[in-house]
């Protein structure tokens, strides 16, 4: 009986350390407060017109082909607009967001891309 209690207790305790380790949630303030700025684009504001709809479809096909590049890079967002892109999110490294660029700038043309892409902290 005795025994059952010390296990008992044991198993009581590491599920409370276990509670008390987990993290704090991300706080999205800053990225919230850019995305409220009128000059920034969101993903609501996607134009749907074919020509645009087509446009972030091709870019959206490139980067999602390339498996080199994180999870991250592949769930950006990507807002086309007027002929224009903007690419939003965060990616895993410096070459990762440069691969993702080249990838937009070859569907849209270099002229035609903003990159407001930020790498995650490790």
């Amino acid at each position: 009986m005795k025994r059952f209690l010390v296990l008992s207790l044991l198993a009581l305790s590491c599920v409370v350390v276990a509670q008390d380790a987990t993290p704090a949630p991300a706080d999205n303030t800053r990225v919230n407060k850019r995305d409220r700025n009128d000059a920034s684009p969101t993903a609501d504001q996607q134009k749907e017109n074919s020509t645009d709809r087509e446009l972030a479809r091709k870019i959206r096909r490139a980067i999602v082909k390339d498996k080199s590049l994180s999870t991250n890079a592949h769930n950006l967002k990507i807002i086309a607009q007027n002929g224009t892109v903007t690419l939003k999110g965060p990616v895993n490294s410096e070459e990762e967001k440069k691969a993702v660029e080249e990838k937009a700038s070859e569907v849209a043309g270099p002229d035609k891309v903003t990159s407001q892409i930020e790498i995650a902290p490790k």
